[in-house]
C-alpha cells in the first residue's frame, strides 16, 4: 500500500509539460500579460539603440549611414563631458551614502513604537511626500528658499539665494530628495521586520537585552539581506538622476554642479533634435550602470553571500 501511494506521487511530480500547461494554464494565461508587455516596451525598443552608431536624423533609420563611434568620440570631447560625469556621480554617490542608510534608521525606530495608531500615523506622515509631485517639490523648494521672504533665510535672518549657489546645489537635491523618498523607502525593511518572531524579542527580554541590544542583535541582522539586494539595485542606478528635479532646480549660476548628464541627453536629443547623439550618451550612461551593477553584485555575494545571481 505504502509502495503503491509513494509510486503516485512519483508520477505526479514527473507530468510532461504539456500536461503542467494544461493543468495551470490559468496561471500561465496571467503571466504572458506581463511577459509580453515587457518584450513588448523593453526589448523591443533595444534594437533602435543602433541608431547611436549611425548618423540618423529624421526618416528610416535603415537608410542612415553607419558612423562607427563618432558621436561616443563627440560626446568625450566636448568641453564639459567630465564635469558631467563627475557631477552625476558626485549626485548619486552622496545620495546614497546619506539618503540609504535613513530609511533603515526610520524603519528601527518605527517597529520600536508600541501605540498601534500612532504608529500608523507616522508611517502615514513619512509616506506622503513621496506622493507629491517633483515640480510641486521644486516649488515648494523655491518657496522655502527665497532670498526674499523664504523661509530658511527669515529663520537665518540673511537674504541669500541660495538656488544661485554652486555649493548649495548638491545638499538642495540631496536633502529634498531625502525628505521626499526616505519614508517610502522604509516599506520593504518595516515588512521585513515585521516577520521577526516576537518569541525572538521575548526571549531577549528575559535574559536582560535592552532595546539597543535587541535592534542590534535581531533586527540588524534580519535587515543585512534586504540592505544588501537594496545597496545593489542602487548601485546599478548610480548614473541616473532625476531629470526632472534637476531641470526645475537648475539655473545659469549652479551649473557648475548641477550639470548633469540627464539633462545634457534632453537638450541634445529633445530641443536639439541629435537623436544618434543622444543616444550614444545614453547607452553610455546605461553601459557604466551595468558594469557598476555587476561589480557591486560580485563584491556583495563575496562579502555577505548575497546577491542576485
Amino acid at each position: 500500500m505504502k509502495k503503491s501511494k509513494l509510486t503516485a506521487v512519483n508520477l505526479g511530480t514527473h507530468k510532461s509539460l504539456g500536461k503542467r500547461l494544461l493543468d495551470n494554464w490559468q496561471l500561465y494565461v496571467m503571466l504572458l500579460i506581463p511577459v509580453l508587455l515587457t518584450i513588448i516596451y523593453k526589448y523591443i525598443p533595444m534594437y533602435g539603440i543602433q541608431i547611436a552608431f549611425r548618423d540618423f536624423k529624421t526618416g528610416s533609420m535603415w537608410k542612415a549611414q553607419w558612423v562607427g563611434l563618432k558621436w561616443f568620440k563627440r560626446f568625450f570631447s566636448s568641453p564639459n563631458c567630465f564635469r558631467m560625469i563627475k557631477n552625476t556621480l558626485v549626485l548619486n554617490f552622496y545620495g546614497l551614502l546619506w539618503g540609504f542608510p535613513i530609511p533603515v534608521i526610520l524603519a528601527l525606530m518605527i517597529n520600536q513604537l508600541r501605540f498601534h495608531r500612532f504608529k500608523r500615523v507616522t508611517q502615514t506622515v513619512l509616506y506622503a511626500p513621496h506622493f507629491i509631485s517633483i515640480m510641486v517639490v521644486c516649488g515648494m523648494i523655491r518657496i522655502f528658499l527665497s532670498p526674499s521672504g523664504g523661509l530658511i533665510n527669515l529663520i537665518a535672518g540673511t537674504s541669500i539665494d541660495f538656488l544661485t549657489e554652486s555649493s548649495a546645489f548638491r545638499t538642495i537635491f540631496i536633502a529634498s530628495g531625502i525628505w521626499q523618498d526616505a519614508g517610502w523607502g522604509i516599506i520593504v525593511y518595516m515588512a521585513t521586520l515585521s516577520n521577526i518572531d516576537t518569541s525572538q524579542y521575548e526571549a531577549a527580554k528575559i535574559d536582560g537585552a535592552s532595546m539597543f541590544q535587541r535592534i542590534r542583535n535581531i533586527d540588524i541582522p534580519e535587515l543585512i539581506p534586504i540592505m544588501v539586494l537594496q545597496l545593489i539595485m542602487s548601485a546599478g542606478g548610480i548614473m541616473n538622476v532625476g531629470f526632472e528635479k534637476v531641470w526645475l532646480l537648475q539655473t545659469e549660476l549652479n551649473k557648475a554642479t548641477s550639470d548633469v548628464i540627464s539633462v545634457y541627453v534632453y537638450q541634445q536629443g529633445i530641443e536639439g533634435a541629435k537623436y544618434s547623439y543622444s543616444t550614444a550618451i545614453g547607452l553610455f550612461n546605461t553601459a557604466v550602470n551595468l558594469i557598476l551593477l555587476i561589480v557591486v553584485n560580485k563584491i556583495a555575494k563575496k562579502m555577505s553571500d548575497v546577491s542576485f545571481v
